[in-house]
């Protein structure tokens, strides 16, 4: 009995588990409006067939729907074994056409959570599922890491287990694992959101992170040589995560 409000509560605020617009933030995406262009993207069709509940309830979402800059909408409703186990929809342009992709988080009941990116005719590319139920993955965001032109994606690999960041290389519409680091996490089990991203104060784009104990606060680099981490504080709170996200140290 108790679902059903907290199911309104989420559709009602965004914020929450990102049900709602998703605005894009982790890349600009400069230009003109152009045929076959997603404007936004949204999760839809809540569903309660995948008890993990990492994000805090039982509701994960069975749809993606796009809205394209034309006023179409277009809609991709996943198999019964497929939720998308995510906080909201990322637009990012990962090819630098002045077009955003989608990138989520999508999980099969059997084999765990991949993070797939969808162009506005359905999924482009995936990385491999975990392998196993209920393991999860909570992304961190898309840029250029290396500064090579080519765009990377990063995420935390099982944030509560393994602890792994992940950097995959999007290029001709594949993803590539090019990088792992063990030791940092981004989220806690129940946490409706995801802490942390990719800024770019000076330099290179900084992926901010905490230690897998969240004992520190840690600004991550990496290039073709490897990585390169900065611890930037002992407070890993939300608020210090956002200081960090704005490029307060």
């Amino acid at each position: 009995m108790a679902r059903a409000p907290r199911l309104l509560l989420r559709l009602l605020n965004g914020t929450a588990r990102g049900a709602l617009l998703a605005v894009c933030l982790w890349l600009a995406v400069p230009g003109g409006a152009q045929a076959d262009t997603i404007a936004s993207a949204r999760y839809t069709e809540p569903t309660d067939r995948y008890a993990h509940g990492v994000l805090g309830d039982a509701i994960e979402w069975g749809a993606l729907e796009l809205t394209l800059t034309d006023g179409r909408i277009s809609t991709f409703t996943l198999p019964i074994d497929h939720v998308f186990e995510d906080v909201a929809p990322r637009l990012a342009d990962l090819d630098g056409d002045n077009s955003p992709e989608v990138i989520v988080v999508e999980s099969d009941v059997n084999a765990g959570a991949a993070l797939v990116v969808y162009g506005p005719s359905g999924k482009i590319t995936e990385t491999p599922h975990i392998g196993t139920p209920n393991r999860w993955l909570a992304p961190i965001g898309a840029a250029d890491l290396d500064g090579d032109g080519v765009v990377e994606i990063a995420f935390v690999d099982r944030p509560h287990l393994a602890k792994t960041l992940h950097v995959w290389r999007y290029q001709a519409g594949t993803l590539s694992q090019v990088a792992t680091l063990r030791g940092v996490t981004n989220h806690r089990i129940g946490e409706a959101d995801i802490a942390g991203g990719i800024r770019a104060c000076a330099g290179s784009p900084e992926m901010i992170v905490a230690t897998a104990n969240w004992a520190q606060l840690v600004a991550i680099t990496w290039m073709a040589d490897g990585f390169e981490t900065r611890a930037i504080g002992t407070d890993t709170s939300r608020p210090a995560f956002a200081r960090a996200m704005e490029c307060v140290d």
